[in-house]
């Protein structure tokens, strides 16, 4: 591509939108082509900025690392789209990274041949920094600073005109989101937690709206060619491509209105695009008369939250299945430390550590199969009921075809609800299972409560086990390290708990044929299944793995407590018994010395009655 050819391609970008042609072509000939094969990176996180990037063909995805090696995608560019332009003023780091998603032709303007072109053409130079300028400021102006993620900045400032029934807006145009979203965007800057963060249900609006474009086409109600292109634009979602355009604020009124507009509006832009329309040309493919067509936010919105949580809650299974295997391999490591059990945190009966960690991984074994028990009843279904649930607007075959292509889309065994009238107002499932997530926590909680206390000191407390440190632990108190992790998981706990009350009182709020209170009843879930999910990853990474035991000081609390003479109870009796553990707490004297100053037993009958295998399991008497 020679200069002219660059110029042409640079008149068709916002940031160059006040150029002449020959100013076009001056600045055309400092680009440097460059081919950029897929899996490449253009720039990485952290790096200094040092161009500015435009698109000739192929895919850009924006993505940032987080802990544990995962990637959270943020945003997606093609042809013509730019980015990096801030790095044309300074070098401060980029806060994520580029990647080719397809073989990709870039255009790149270096940091330093612009500022060699700020001295050469001040006035061609001045015209790209006024335009720089105009469009961070449109950027800004655009996204309240609660809700911008990092993929914003990235963002160039082309506009295209749509009308609702509140009148024109402008609609930046790289966004395949429409007005509808655009107003929610606005109306709505609560919890600054979007719904590009929760990519299953991103994922599982798609699902919805591909199922119900198919079934549209199937009863002759959607051109079979726009059908084709929402579905289209539904597997891209699917696949993780345009989640960086679901903007709209998990919060929300309207009983999820914004969120199914969100949707309808970014397919059907995606879909006009695939039909060879532009952006916004809804005479060709509308968001709400094709995408949304024979639906309601009343029941394509709680059948996405119902798919999406479902899928959510596999992801807290598998978390949840690694911590139980990390307790059960500290239960095998610790099975021959010998330990006192306490009861109201006095001295019971010997026990080994390994059995205590066994019962962790027991206890919390159990939950997977109750959070799999209560995600099961969000597989019925609501689909075709329209509004109330008496299917106005929908032909009466919709409903069934539509679940049928969902379960094939989802590969999950979803199923109509008998009475759709009763699936729309009914938030009962919701309630299940954030009360299967609450008692997770409670269970979670406590556990860490118990290797906070087995842990303290290290020389006043129990000490029976070590944390791995983690961290210093005070600015006054040289030396002193906490137990950061299970304290930081007491507090999700605190917070799941919270949110299982907000779920209750969101359900019990509902009135007449809807709950209107849907959109915090999700928030909640979704955050409690984050937070749980993060919680107990941390949990097992940086402390169940790494902690040891601190046999000695075990084994000198069992010689040391006077709980082992419950040991002897069958063989000398309870007050026989008593009076020992009277005598051994009056003197500080040994239970094993008193028995054999007395000459109530043998040392080897009192050897073999409190040897650790007999303590520590049923024994025939």
């Amino acid at each position: 591509m020679d200069r002219d050819q660059t110029g042409d391609l640079l008149a068709r970008i916002e940031l160059f939108r006040d150029l002449t042609p020959e100013e076009l072509s001056r600045l055309g000939a400092l680009f440097e082509p460059r081919q950029l094969a897929r899996g490449a990176h253009l720039f990485e996180e952290g790096e200094p900025r040092r161009a500015l990037h435009v698109i000739e063909s192929g895919e850009v995805e924006l993505f940032r690392c987080l802990p544990g090696g995962a990637e959270r995608r943020l945003a997606w560019f093609g042809p013509r789209d730019f980015l990096g332009e801030g790095g044309l003023l300074e070098d401060y780091p980029h806060s994520a990274s580029a990647r080719a998603v397809l073989d990709c032709r870039i255009h790149r303007l270096g940091r330093d041949t612009f500022v060699a072109l700020m001295e050469a053409e001040p006035q061609l130079a001045a015209k790209v920094v006024s335009r720089v300028a105009r469009v961070i400021s449109r950027r800004m102006r655009g996204a309240s600073a609660r809700v911008a993620n990092p993929g914003a900045q990235y963002l160039s400032g082309r506009t295209r005109t749509e009308h609702d029934l509140l009148g024109d807006r402008e609609v930046p145009d790289e966004f395949y989101y429409g007005i509808q979203t655009l107003r929610a965007v606005e109306n709505f800057p609560i919890s600054g937690v979007v719904l590009a963060h929760h990519p299953a249900l991103v994922e599982s609006l798609a699902m919805v709206k591909a199922a119900c474009a198919r079934a549209n086409a199937e009863l002759g109600h959607l051109p079979q060619p726009i059908a084709d292109a929402i579905g289209q634009a539904c597997h891209e979602i699917i696949e993780g491509k345009l989640h960086g355009h679901f903007v709209v604020d998990l919060v929300q009124g309207g009983a999820g209105t914004s969120t199914n507009m969100n949707a309808n509006e970014v397919i059907a832009n995606r879909a006009l695009e695939h039909l060879g329309h532009a952006k916004g040309e809804y005479r060709h493919c509308h968001p709400n008369n094709h995408v949304n067509l024979s639906q309601s936010t009343n029941d394509a919105y709680p059948t996405a939250l119902r798919v999406g949580l479902i899928r959510a809650n596999a992801g807290i299974c598998a978390v949840l299945r690694d911590l139980v295997a990390a307790f059960n391999a500290k239960a095998a490591e610790f099975t021959d430390v010998l330990k006192m059990g306490r009861t109201q945190l006095q001295d019971a009966v010997p026990m080994t550590l390994g059995q205590e960690f066994e019962a962790y991984a027991v206890t919390l074994g159990e939950e997977i199969e109750r959070l799999e028990q209560n995600a099961a009843l969000f597989l019925e279904v609501n689909l075709g009921g329209t509004a109330i649930g008496t299917g106005l607007n929908a032909d009466p075959a919709f409903g069934a075809r539509a679940v049928a292509h969902l379960g094939d889309i989802t590969g999950l065994p979803v199923r109509l609800a008998p009475h759709l009238i009763e699936s729309t107002m009914d938030t009962g499932a919701f309630i299940m299972y954030s009360s299967a997530l609450k008692r997770l926590a409670v269970k979670l909680s406590k556990i860490c409560n118990d290797l906070r206390l087995l842990s303290s000191g290290p020389r006043t407390g129990l000490g029976e086990i070590n944390l791995p440190p983690m961290q210093p632990g005070s600015s006054i108190m040289p030396g002193k390290v906490n137990p950061v992790i299970p304290e930081v998981v007491n507090q999700v706990a605190f917070k799941v708990i919270g949110n299982d009350l907000t779920v209750t009182m969101a359900a019990e709020a509902g009135q007449l044929e809807l709950n209107v209170m849907e959109p915090i009843i999700v928030q909640s879930l979704l955050e409690s299944i984050d937070m749980l999910e993060n919680g107990m990853e941390t949990l097992r990474v940086r402390c169940v793995t790494g902690i040891t035991a601190n046999v000695e000081r075990c084994r000198e609390h069992v010689q040391r407590s006077i709980g082992v003479v419950t040991a002897l109870n069958p063989v000398l009796g309870y007050d026989t018994s008593t009076e020992l553990a009277q005598e051994a707490l009056v003197t500080g004297r040994g239970v094993y010395e008193l028995v054999l100053e007395k000459k109530l037993l043998s040392r080897e009958e009192l050897d073999r009655l409190l040897s650790p295998e007999a303590m520590v399991r049923p024994r025939k008497l």
